[in-house]
């Protein structure tokens, strides 16, 4: 069972990999104190006719775009005669053009397909691939273009155009057939397709909302001939894929941002990008709920409208592609015409308009009932083993958001919030690391005294840890609970379509789940991260405590480097708080306990002779 999220090659093994890279900071400290001490979505309203298509002359009708014939052209369906005489009768090639409010879609008559879905809006775009020379020329007041607007719809050469419709069998109807337009209809919220080919008579019906992403896709396979037929229909959904606008996740190279070819067949969900492999072949046989292409923050997905149909799903995966095919069984008496319904969802991973699938707008546009069938297209949004955290963490921030309009600042008051509920913690904890600070001469001088008796010395520390009621590993607890919000905030980040593209200030940091492209986020994270190194007590000898004070630092930093710029912001926030956190306390203690700084009882500080005063 594949895990649904555009992550390569799958969430967990995306929240794996972070998971190492902050683990490999924590087991240097782990280490270092197991040897130095004794172990103990975009607005839903809009205009009244928020569509309509882009027509030719004749107003009211779906007329041919202006200018020469664009649509890519397919592998012919046949060679000889035949072939010849039937590309004679076709009817002629088409574009049409349907503007929505939040998106423009463009349909090639040989197919009836989508040869470009582009969407609409500032947030709508592909995740830009900011340079270090671009992010400091944004720095400095420069101009850096935006990405390109996201298309879900590129055609890919000699494959079916996406929701373009095949039959196989002994009388078979290709991908590529020409279809006539219907001039009557309401062309402004869809039009109508029929194409002819051997006993079959195609006739597509597709119907867009006036808001929103979604669309009525009807099908009608009419049984032209004097005999029973029957074959397989196949619904295609191929996208072409700029490998250089795509990378796969690495340790130190960011989170990724793949396309997987994707569908739900049963309860299994099953998804696939380059070098992964297909899922087996009676796996992704069954009750089909939904296919398409599942990207990090939008969805190309069609549904059966009235339930899971039996079928079966096909799998592409390339550097260059991505293509699903979902093919059911089909059986039609002579004249007999067969109708599926299907839905289809087109835009952003919000997960209020995917839990609402098939939303209002789609409901009213075309009658459907109340009770239609929801495909559950918020699985697609896969927070994996920290769903429960990391929705709650995208709660508490859409709630800050809508005080302060900004969601850098939200994720600084999420922070400080974190921050607040674990003081009690965090206060005991800096507590007993101010107590270790005075503990330190007569632990050194446990470390000459008995410098060749390693089991002694630490019998002799955890006798003085103990008489200060002090626990030497105190100070790493805060942190180890830390670590799974960070990671539950990054899998937010990577997943959250309400952060997406949203900046903090500025025009550098415009979009928070990608990185910093100045690094000076994660550089300032870093000096925060040593200071708060030297504000702890040094335990160890001093190549020890370089290595804690600098070497963790640098390693963490480095990790995070190209890692979202939000959770950036989180750790550096943290570590401010700490710092302040563990310098008033300080002051705290040495007014509170005088001379000793608020050393527990039962403890003093070490003489010069090494004995207690």
């Amino acid at each position: 069972m594949n895990d649904l999220d555009p992550l390569s090659p799958n969430s967990a093994d995306s929240q794996r990999r972070l998971m190492v890279a902050l683990a490999l900071a924590m087991a240097l400290t782990f280490a270092y104190t197991y040897f130095a001490a004794p172990q103990g979505p975009p607005p839903q309203a809009g205009a009244a006719d928020a569509g309509q298509v882009v027509a030719g002359s004749d107003a009211g009708t779906a007329a041919p775009t202006a200018g020469t014939d664009t649509t890519p052209r397919l592998p012919a369906a046949g060679t000889g005669p035949e072939a010849a005489v039937a590309a004679a009768d076709a009817p002629p090639v088409r574009t049409l053009d349907f503007q929505r409010e939040w998106a423009h879609y463009t349909f090639s008559t040989q197919g009836a397909g989508l040869v470009s879905a582009e969407l609409q809006g500032p947030k709508m775009r592909e995740q830009g691939q900011v340079s270090i020379a671009e992010g400091y020329k944004l720095l400095f007041g420069g101009n850096v273009p935006p990405p390109p607007q996201m298309n879900l719809a590129r055609p890919v050469a000699g494959q079916p155009l996406p929701l373009s419709v095949s039959i196989t069998g002994p009388a078979p109807l290709a991908a590529d057939a020409r279809y006539a337009v219907a001039e009557t209809g309401t062309p402004a919220d869809g039009t109508v397709l029929t194409a002819r080919q051997g006993p079959w008579e195609v006739t597509k019906s597709l119907q867009w909302a006036r808001q929103g992403f979604e669309l009525l896709y009807t099908l009608q396979v009419k049984n032209t001939s004097a005999q029973a037929a029957t074959g397989e229909l196949q619904l295609h959904y191929n996208r072409a894929i700029d490998p250089n606008n795509e990378h796969a996740p690495s340790f130190f190279g960011g989170v990724g941002n793949l396309s997987y070819a994707s569908c739900r067949v049963g309860e299994e969900k099953h998804k696939l990008a380059p070098e992964q492999s297909l899922p087996d072949a009676e796996d992704s046989r069954g009750a089909v709920h939904y296919f398409g292409i599942d990207q990090q923050y939008f969805l190309s997905a069609l549904y059966p409208l009235d339930g899971p149909l039996q079928g079966r799903c096909d799998f592409v995966a390339t550097p260059e592609a991505r293509g699903i095919t979902a093919s059911f069984p089909i059986t039609a008496a002579a004249g007999e015409t067969v109708t599926l319904r299907f839905g289809g969802y087109f835009g952003p991973k919000e997960d209020e308009l995917l839990a609402a699938v098939p939303g209002q707008a789609l409901r009213e546009a075309t009658g459907l009932a109340a009770t239609a069938y929801n495909p559950q297209l918020t699985e697609t949004i896969d927070y994996g083993m920290w769903a429960v955290i990391a929705k709650l963490l995208v709660g508490i921030m859409k709630f800050f958001h809508g005080i302060v309009g900004n969601w850098g600042v939200a994720i600084i008051l999420l922070t400080v919030l974190v921050k607040t509920i674990l003081l009690p913690l965090t206060h005991r904890s800096m507590v007993s690391m101010e107590a270790m600070k005075k503990l330190q001469p007569r632990i050194e001088e446990l470390r000459k005294k008995y410098a060749d008796d390693r089991e002694r010395q630490n019998m002799e520390m955890m006798k003085v840890y103990q008489e200060a009621k002090v626990n030497p590993l105190g100070g790493c607890l805060p942190m180890l609970i830390q670590m799974p919000v960070w990671i539950a905030l990054f899998t937010a980040l990577r997943n959250s379509y309400d952060i997406y593209q949203e900046p903090f200030f500025g025009p550098v940091w415009r979009d928070l789940t990608f990185k910093d492209p100045t690094y000076l986020l994660p550089l300032a994270l870093g000096i925060s991260m040593i200071i708060t190194q030297k504000l702890q007590p040094q335990m160890g000898d001093p190549a020890q405590a370089k290595i804690m004070t600098w070497v963790v630092p640098i390693i963490f930093t480095a990790t995070l480097l190209n890692y979202p710029a939000g959770l950036a912001l989180y750790i550096f926030t943290n570590n401010i708080l700490s710092i302040a956190q563990q310098y008033g306390l300080r002051k705290w203690l040495e007014k509170k306990g005088g001379g000793d700084g608020g050393l527990p009882a039962g403890t003093a500080p070490a003489t010069a002779g090494g004995k207690r005063k």
